[in-house]
């Protein structure tokens, strides 16, 4: 017995150190935030905090759950709607404010909303747990219906090109134009090169490092972190107090961080059906844009689906990543304009 339990104490030590030194070196590798950030995120915490939602709030009810949306109106005469799709584990404060603001000047309503599992977007069913990307292409619907809404434009980032590709083929009657940005219609096609092997275990170690034990400011800290890990070997600055600012207002006025969303999303995109054959069949004007630094989702991907889709047309980035760079922000919204006004919707 005493064997054994010497055997048993051994090995728990072992296991012990050997997860303290996966945790050393996971932690090592996640890129450092610049002096100059720390001290504005200090900064931020400190000053008052502005007001992020700014639009008409609500809710609509899809397949059992309660989704957040903002409806945000133009500031110039009205020419129509555009409707926006968040990426994996974000929320509806994940847009930049420079990029809806862009719409609202051109004289365009801009929607956003918290994704499932994000934000203030509630479950109502909890036998719910897991659901696909074919259920939460509902939610763009209901969102639509809830604001008597019969066509906008959408538009959607990563796996939000996603739900935005199959909410237009499942029901193109709803849409005027679909803009699919550094997104795929079939992320484990064996013909296109797959997502760089560093990104993940690199955004698994800032979580670690920063949001599982990590206080108000670990959080904040981890918006910057993921956001220089998507970027790639993309370069350029961040706006910086606005992401601060509104990673602070989700800790502090809304329900904060949810990171088990991102596990749900996952699998979500795991289990999607390609989406070549329906994009090939499409009618509407569409806009597929990439960044050529994409470390998760590579270019090749937006080509392919460029070359699918009948009216599809394109633009590819220089010095982008998986991201919306501050950078880009003009050049970005001024082709998606462009797109819709060319085609007279």
């Amino acid at each position: 017995m005493k064997k054994r339990n010497r055997c048993r104490y051994w090995v728990t030590r072992f296991f012990v150190l050997a997860l303290i030194t996966f945790l050393f070196y996971a932690c090592a590798s996640v890129p450092k935030l610049s002096n100059e950030t720390e001290s504005l995120i200090k900064t931020v915490i400190h000053e008052p905090l502005p007001e992020m939602v700014k639009g008409k709030i609500g809710f609509a009810i899809s397949d059992g759950w309660k989704i957040w949306c903002e409806h945000i109106p133009a500031t110039n005469p009205k020419k129509g709607t555009i409707l926006l799709v968040m990426g994996a584990a974000n929320d509806a404060l994940t847009w930049p404010p420079s990029f809806i603001s862009k719409f609202n000047k051109a004289g365009y309503d801009v929607i956003r909303y918290d994704h499932r599992g994000t934000g203030l977007t509630q479950r109502l069913k909890k036998t719910d747990k897991e659901y696909t990307l074919a259920s939460m292409a509902n939610d763009p619907i209901a969102i639509l219906d809830s604001l008597h809404i019969e066509k906008a434009h959408i538009l959607g980032v990563s796996m939000g090109g996603m739900i935005s590709q199959i909410a237009v083929i499942q029901q193109e009657n709803r849409f005027k134009s679909l803009t699919s940005i550094m997104s795929s219609a079939d992320l484990f096609d064996s013909t296109l090169p797959t997502p760089s092997p560093e990104v993940l275990p690199k955004m698994i170690s800032a979580v670690l490092k920063y949001g599982v034990f990590g206080g108000k400011k670990a959080q904040m800290k981890l918006q910057f972190v993921q956001k220089r890990i998507l970027m790639g070997e993309a370069t350029g600055p961040i706006a910086s107090k606005p992401l601060a600012e509104a990673a602070l207002y989700n800790i502090e006025r809304r329900d904060g961080f949810h990171f088990i969303a991102g596990r749900q999303h996952q699998k979500a995109i795991e289990t999607a059906e390609p989406r070549y054959d329906g994009l090939s069949k499409l009618k509407l004007p569409v806009l597929v844009v990439h960044g050529k630094q994409d470390p998760v989702i590579p270019i090749e991907h937006g080509r392919k689906m460029a070359k699918v889709i009948p009216k599809a047309d394109s633009l590819w980035v220089d010095n982008m990543g998986h991201d919306l760079p501050d950078a880009k922000i003009d050049l970005i919204s001024a082709k998606i304009l462009k797109t819709i006004e060319e085609n007279n919707l």
